[in-house]
């Protein structure tokens, strides 16, 4: 049995390209890096494995440990409880995995995380989980950089406009936010454009990106209603590209 675990959750940004000082020296401490595994052919564990294998410790690059990532229930007719529950449940058998590994192995391990840490992922909520497991752990996080961000800078745009607000949430969520009065939003976790509810959206203003750092990497703005299809295009284009798609976007009501 393992004696106690340090564990570093490292933001990496959208890429090998964005790991910052800080999180390339945090991973050449680690012993081991966890990951899941989604698909047989995964390729952004395989862009994972390209981040651990360029920032070897004094023994080495850090093992790379996949596993199985759990069914998910990714129904579309979820309610937004039904939505909560499933990934309630998903981070639930995620953490188990996690604390049965860690406890065989100890020492110390890393999570990768896409973006930061901070912002609409659960890589921090699953090692707390962990921990109420009984696994005798200790973390730190280190910030990577947000997918908000290089969307505001390949667009070359401030997120918001002078003393004003910006809410992030996501695309599920949107029409929620704008009935709440929000008028400027980043919506992240966006599901394909036939399923993202923009009805009343049409004269907005949006900068769009997805897969952003990547080789398969696009970018879209203009009036909503007149780059909606351009914008299914260049999602479905970069997912053909790179073996998977994460897009953001910033709409803004017109002024």
């Amino acid at each position: 049995m393992a004696s106690a675990v340090r564990i570093r959750i490292l933001g990496v940004g959208m890429g090998p390209q964005h790991v910052t000082p800080e999180a390339a020296e945090a991973l050449r401490s680690v012993d081991y890096v966890l990951a899941a595994e989604k698909t047989e052919d995964d390729r952004l564990l395989a862009v994972r494995r390209q981040i651990v294998d360029a920032h070897p410790g004094p023994r080495g690059a850090a093992e790379l440990v996949a596993l199985t990532d759990p069914p998910r229930d990714r129904s579309t007719g979820l309610t937004q409880d039904g939505y909560a529950s499933a990934v309630a449940d998903w981070h639930d058998a995620r953490a188990a995995q996690y604390a049965d590994v860690l406890r065989a192995r100890g020492g110390t391990a890393a999570f990768l995380v896409w973006g930061d840490p901070s912002l609409y992922d659960s890589t921090i909520r699953i090692v707390e989980k962990v921990r109420a497991l009984g696994v005798d752990a200790d973390y730190d996080v280190i910030a990577g950089i947000s997918a908000p961000q290089l969307l505001a800078a390949r667009h070359r745009i401030v997120l918001h406009e002078v003393g004003r607000p910006v809410l992030i949430t996501t695309g599920r969520r949107l029409q929620e936010a704008v009935a709440a009065g929000q008028d400027n939003i980043v919506a992240m976790l966006n599901p394909p454009t036939d399923r993202l509810d923009v009805t009343g959206l049409q004269d907005w203003t949006i900068w769009w990106g997805a897969n952003l750092g990547a080789a398969g990497e696009k970018l879209v703005s203009g009036r909503l209603g007149s780059v909606l299809p351009a914008i299914a295009e260049a999602r479905a284009s970069a997912e053909a590209d790179d073996g998977w798609v994460m897009d953001v976007f910033l709409l803004r009501r017109p002024r």
